[in-house]
């Protein structure tokens, strides 16, 4: 005997090997089609039969159940609750034969919209208004499918439909998994085994996998765009009534930067004294004079937290109109805040005499390091004939820098770290900083990436004075109870150096305190340091009753933990950037480059020329910064990644990385 029933929503049937019991309680070992053991009860049996043989059975009913017009049986079937075969001798007659009941069956189970489940092999009609809805359901789902299967077809074919284009951006970064587009493109992809990614920049919906990247950044932190609105300004009242109470510093400042700097946020001055000595000024640009805590500007730049930096571009925390007011641009006296210490002939800080003051600065020169930096030397700092801008003035700030740094690294082998020598160690070591220029030629995007060794006798001046301003800053809001945005160091770990609203040393620097405030038009932290700091150069002793953050403030708190995540996050992004700039170099002269790698530690190797870091396996078991020639290829710029294929391994040369200071640089 042959068994009818049901299994996870399929009509299936078992032949019966044994039998049990007798009426309800009956019961059978069955084998089915498969050949699957299994035991059936009589009450979950739809229909049973001797003849045809079961498989064949199946196989016509399959066919029939096809074949069954849905409208006509739900015509045929009683409104009350009916069994298969109340329905099948309206539908086939009274003849119906075994095939054709369980065809009725397969067809009954497989129509929800015309037909309810009431039990095992009892079934009732939809009402007509829900067949109806339902219908319309099954209509538009018809529709839908025959859409996507037409943009599934124009994909594949490497055209993007017309239609889709206006939402090509989010059906990428953001998409509705539910949306007939989604599953066109999901299918398409299953098709073809490329990514999203790469299907549509095949089919032009986005223009390149710096788009792609560029476009998944945005997504995800710049949703409404990077552009700033036209309403972030300053009130150009609020601003002349600033500046209005601020005197005129007795000083004449000059900056020192790159070419790329359009926001020029310190400056330096060199005041000679009767005694012989001189005042060093640490001119920070001042926006905090004019944005204040919550207004529209402070929301615009809390939001953003930084500007984000990237090769060919990047996206400033203040609009335009904003940086062009504070930035310390030469040719007119700028709103800045002041730090003044005098140093004797020897060049030695004394800090007892810090002063800080808000003020005017005449800026009378933003010297260029392209422009400047090959000039200055040993030699040509103590050279009277040496005619270059602000020689004296470099000379005096180079003598201090020197001590500046001498009494850092005393404090870095108190806490148990080596000193670190100024300048180069070695003029053949990794390089950390480059310069990265897009051009264009002919039309095509090419790189130039241009190795900087830091240490020049500039780079130190800059970064000397700039860590002085930022530890005296510390020190001026620890000494007078101020909370602030502190930047630490100490023992060791992932977490080591964070951010916090306490002073507390930071080690790697050799500091007491520090706290960044030299970059106030590029980093928020600086920005709320201005602020308190502000408060405490215009009421002395009285600050904490009037500064924007008091202590143990949980605000402040908020935006120490926000910034040190969007600040790594943007971090990262621009190490993504510049990895694929690196990789576009390395395929800009041909589709495969030989070029010079230094193993670094467990098989990840560096590119000598450029901030590439990749796999070399082959490295692994080499000691550190030996020197390999490879070849790369199979350049994936949507994967970032690339092939490596080792050429010569070299014998191990001693050459070092050049050791970064953590938060030395002069930003």
């Amino acid at each position: 005997m042959n068994l009818v029933y049901e299994e996870g929503g399929d009509i299936k049937i078992a032949t019966v090997q044994s039998a049990a019991g007798l009426g309800d309680s009956e019961s059978w070992q069955a084998t089915s089609l498969t050949g699957k053991k299994i035991k059936l009860k009589a009450k979950e049996v739809w229909l049973r039969f001797e003849k045809p043989e079961a498989q064949a059975v199946m196989n016509e009913a399959t066919t029939l159940s096809k074949e069954i017009d849905l409208q006509l049986l739900w015509d045929c079937a009683p409104d009350e609750e009916f069994g298969l075969f109340d329905v099948s001798e309206e539908y086939f007659g009274a003849q119906a034969t075994i095939p054709q009941q369980v065809s009725l069956g397969i067809a009954l189970q497989g129509a929800p919209v015309f037909f309810r489940r009431k039990g095992r092999g009892r079934f009732q009609r939809a009402p007509l208004e829900q067949l109806q809805a339902g219908l319309a359901a099954l209509e538009r789902k018809q529709k839908e499918l025959e859409q996507q299967s037409s943009w599934q077809q124009e994909l594949v074919a490497g055209r993007f439909p017309e239609v889709l284009k206006s939402s090509a951006q989010q059906l990428l970064f953001s998409p509705d998994k539910n949306t007939t587009a989604y599953k066109a493109l999901t299918a398409a992809c299953n098709e073809t085994g490329e990514s999203p990614a790469q299907l549509m920049i095949r089919c032009g919906a986005i223009d390149s996998p710096l788009a792609y990247h560029q476009g998944m950044f945005l997504k995800g932190h710049f949703p409404n765009g990077a552009a700033h609105t036209q309403t972030s300004t300053v009130d150009q009242d609020t601003y002349a009534a600033a500046i209005a109470q601020l005197p005129l510093a007795d000083v004449k400042a000059f900056s020192i930067d790159d070419a790329g700097t359009t926001e020029i946020d310190d400056a330096l001055s060199v005041t000679e004294l009767a005694d012989g000595g001189h005042r060093i000024g640490i001119h920070i640009a001042a926006p905090g004079l004019v944005i204040s805590k919550d207004d529209s500007l402070d929301q615009v730049a809390r939001s953003r937290m930084s500007t984000v930096y990237f090769p060919g571009d990047k996206i400033t925390m203040l609009p335009d109109s904003v940086i062009g007011q504070f930035s310390l641009d030469e040719g007119a006296p700028r709103p800045a805040l002041s730090i003044y210490v005098d140093i004797d002939v020897q060049g030695i800080a004394n800090r007892d005499s810090l002063q800080m003051r808000a003020e005017m600065v005449p800026m009378v020169a933003n010297l260029r390091l392209e422009n400047i930096e090959h000039l200055v030397s040993e030699e040509s700092l103590i050279d009277e004939a040496a005619s270059y801008p602000y020689r004296q003035e470099l000379s005096i700030l180079w003598r201090a820098a020197q001590h500046l740094h001498a009494g850092r690294q005393e404090k870095r082998v108190a806490n148990g770290l080596r000193a670190e020598q100024l300048g180069l160690i070695d003029p053949n070591t990794l390089a950390r900083d480059f310069y990265f220029q897009i051009k264009d030629v002919n039309g095509l995007e090419q790189v130039e990436i241009v190795a900087r060794q830091r240490g020049s006798i500039l780079d130190t001046i800059v970064a000397e004075w700039m860590i002085f301003c930022n530890s005296a800053s510390g020190q001026l809001l620890a000494d007078h109870g101020l909370p602030g945005l502190f930047r630490t160091q100490k023992g060791w770990g992932p977490l080591r150096t964070r951010m916090q609203t306490t002073p507390g040393p930071h080690e790697g620097l050799g500091l007491d305190y520090y706290a960044w405030c030299t970059s106030p038009l590029r980093r928020y932290s600086d920005l709320v340091n201005q602020w308190q700091l502000i408060a405490l150069a215009k009421h002395g002793v009285t600050a904490k009753m009037v500064a924007p953050f008091a202590p143990q403030d949980a605000t402040l708190m908020g935006i120490a933990a926000d910034f040190e995540s969007c600040y790594q996050t943007y971090a990262e992004y621009q190490d993504r950037l510049e990895k694929y700039w690196c990789l576009r170099w390395a395929m800009q002269d041909g589709e495969s480059k030989n070029l010079y790698v230094r193993h670094l530690k467990e098989g990840m190797s560096r590119v000598e020329l450029v901030p590439l870091h990749l796999p070399v396996p082959e490295l692994a078991s080499h000691p550190r910064m030996t020197r390999a020639k490879v070849v790369l290829t199979d350049i994936d710029l949507l994967q970032l990644s690339a092939a490596v294929r080792v050429l010569e391994i070299e014998a191990k040369v001693e050459v070092s990385e050049v050791s970064a200071q953590e938060d030395g640089s002069a930003d």
